[in-house]
């Protein structure tokens, strides 16, 4: 590394020392994006986590993700801007979306798409037992401006609610909330954020249009790869990655087997080595699958 070579010789100027820092970041940051050559890689992002099957354990895991992403937005300098937000029963969330607006922002989280494995004791279990909880991480791209998505309002069911959680003083006054049901798929859009349902529901429109859109893409690639007879490198919502808290710490990537020993900084947002190690090992077409020598 620059730095590293800078620092092992003679004194170097702190501000030169800066300057080496800031040309190593900048050259990371081209080789990061040679690889994201995607048509939707520059596109702004729309995350959704949900948690898995066991209740407030899982709810708090998915809390959990939610802040670790937001804080790898504010690390990166990313706008980001959370639109739902389902408070769980006791704690965690039952499910939150965030639109991040940055540049490569989609081909970057997408590398975060999947089931997200926690092994921990669980501060909810008076006994102390480990638990494992589960939650996923569904990432679409924001359509921009010139690609439209036609909604006949025949396949659009449209319900409004009060907002739930923290939010401000208009929270659980008026019926500002918005839920969108596209009746063809089944695909269900909340956004509650706002103030105005006219902007709820602008919002959730195009969240709604985005996964619409993503939905025809994979409906596509799924037919051209029965077509082809290709194996797809990961499958939709298989588990790509473990947090383990106890008995030992440490976060592994099974698709690329990058692994970390420093599990609060990366709960913390430092996500950028998984990421980066996903985007090189796609590149090459050497991105594994989780196997069961994986799980602990």
């Amino acid at each position: 590394m620059l730095v590293e070579w800078a620092q092992a010789g003679e004194p170097v100027d702190g501000d030169l020392l800066k300057g080496l820092d800031d040309f190593q970041k900048d050259v990371e940051t081209a080789e990061t994006r040679k690889m994201l050559g995607g048509e939707h890689d520059r596109h702004n992002a729309i995350v959704t986590i949900h948690p898995g099957a066991g209740g407030t354990e899982s709810q708090d895991w998915a809390e959990m993700l939610l802040k670790m992403y937001t804080r790898w937005c504010d690390r990166r300098g990313f706008k980001r801007e959370l639109i739902d937000l389902q408070p769980g029963d006791e704690a965690g969330i039952k499910s939150a979306t965030l639109t991040v607006n940055g540049d490569y922002a989609y081909g970057l989280l997408s590398a975060e798409a999947g089931v997200h494995r926690l092994v921990r004791i669980s501060p909810f279990d008076q006994a102390a037992r480990r638990h494992t909880s589960f939650a996923s991480v569904f990432v679409w791209p924001e359509l921009p401006d010139d690609i439209d998505i036609e909604i006949p309002d025949k396949d659009l069911r449209i319900d409004t609610y009060r907002s739930s959680g923290a939010g401000g003083q208009h929270v659980n006054v008026t019926d500002s909330a918005v839920r969108l049901t596209h009746l063809p798929t089944g695909i269900v859009v909340s956004c509650q954020n706002e103030r105005s349902q006219h902007r709820n529901r602008d919002a959730a429109m195009k969240v709604l249009k985005s996964r619409i859109f993503d939905l025809r893409l994979k409906e596509q690639q799924a037919r051209l790869d029965q077509i082809s007879g290709e194996k797809k490198d990961i499958a939709f919502g298989s588990q790509i990655r473990s947090y383990v808290l106890h008995p030992y710490q440490m976060i592994k990537d099974h698709r690329t087997k990058e692994q970390v020993g420093d599990v609060n900084r990366v709960l913390d947002g430092d996500l950028d080595p998984f990421i980066k190690s996903y985007l090189m090992k796609k590149a090459s077409g050497t991105l594994g699958t989780a196997t069961a020598d994986d799980e602990d």
